[in-house]
């Protein structure tokens, strides 16, 4: 079933970083019957509310990029919380979607679910075929446990209805900015910004720069979004790749970062830290193939998303 702009959508998640892009697509694109709640208005880690407001509610499509994400440092300190509140979470609206019948559901996995010694770039076949990243385990187990769920439901109730995405490094507006919490990109933009506002002379970046990674905006990843809802793909295997398709250095990234913040100073890297996975990109053939591309280029995302960091930065 194609979602248009006469159908409901329940959109989980509405001010994160992807949900925010979403909702801001949805509008663009004339959607007037889109449903939001906060988390304080509709806990969804308790299943018993969920399904009562899906039921109440009955939406068409249910999107759901609510979660708890952090960065390396989250990994590491809360894994459990990063793999309970997930799981239940996606537990609470996949089964509530699929009770009442929603039409379309939209569910995002994470490209830290792929094997890590996975060959580059990454098809959606190559999942469950390697062990994992350990540093990011619990959240990949969660949100593979997501994906398989979405697989196992429109297997078992023979329908297309539950559609797993799995993005590459999202970035954007509403990102989290803090420098230990938060993605590469975001972390990045943060360091650069305080280091100017300081008058700092150099920069200091973990590792060498040369592990290679794909990012994509948020607005893009939005955009495939609509187009997904807009589309019949029932044709195509599942789940789908989604990201830029174009990779860059932490070198490159970081030189980019600098000259949009304009940070004049010299980048400082300390080769007695760790640099990380080397390579982590994705195909997306699959999306290509469809029709989908996605518009935005590094300097513009990056120039977008830091304007708008300096406009929140207070808040």
């Amino acid at each position: 079933m194609k979602i248009n702009q006469s159908n409901s959508i329940y959109l989980a998640g509405h001010s994160g970083l992807l949900g925010s892009a979403i909702l801001k697509s949805l509008i663009k694109e004339g959607y007037k019957n889109i449903i939001t709640q906060t988390r304080k208005e509709l806990n969804l880690t308790n299943s018993n509310n969920t399904e009562l407001f899906i039921n109440k509610n009955k939406p068409d499509c249910v999107i759901i990029a609510a979660g708890k994400t952090g960065g390396i440092e989250e990994n590491k300190t809360i894994p459990f919380d990063l793999l309970n509140e997930n799981l239940q979470i996606q537990l609470s609206l996949l089964n509530a979607s699929q009770k009442n019948n929603v039409k379309k559901v939209l569910f995002f996995g994470s490209s830290c679910m792929y094997p890590k010694s996975s060959l580059e770039p990454m098809t959606e076949n190559m999942l469950l075929t390697g062990e994992m990243e350990k540093t990011s385990l619990a959240y990949a187990i969660a949100k593979i446990s997501g994906i398989q769920m979405c697989l196992s439901l429109n297997q078992q109730f023979k329908k297309n209805t539950f559609i797993p995405l799995i993005p590459n490094s999202v970035y954007g507006p509403n990102d989290n900015f803090d420098p230990e919490k938060g993605h590469v990109l975001a972390s990045l933009i943060n360091k650069f910004h305080n280091a100017k506002i300081l008058n700092k002379k150099e920069v200091t970046l973990w590792g060498t720069g040369k592990p290679i990674r794909e990012f994509v905006f948020s607005d893009d990843l939005a955009d495939a979004c609509l187009f997904i809802l807009n589309s019949n793909i029932s044709i195509i295997d599942q789940p789908i790749n989604i990201s830029s398709g174009k990779e860059y250095s932490i070198l490159k990234l970081s030189s980019t970062i600098a000259k949009v913040v304009g940070f004049n100073g010299k980048i400082i890297w300390d080769l007695n830290k760790p640099d990380g996975t080397y390579r982590k990109s994705l195909n997306i053939d699959k999306m290509t193939n469809l029709g989908w591309k996605p518009k935005t280029s590094l300097e513009k995302g990056v120039l977008l998303t830091y304007n708008w960091y300096l406009k929140n930065i207070n808040s």
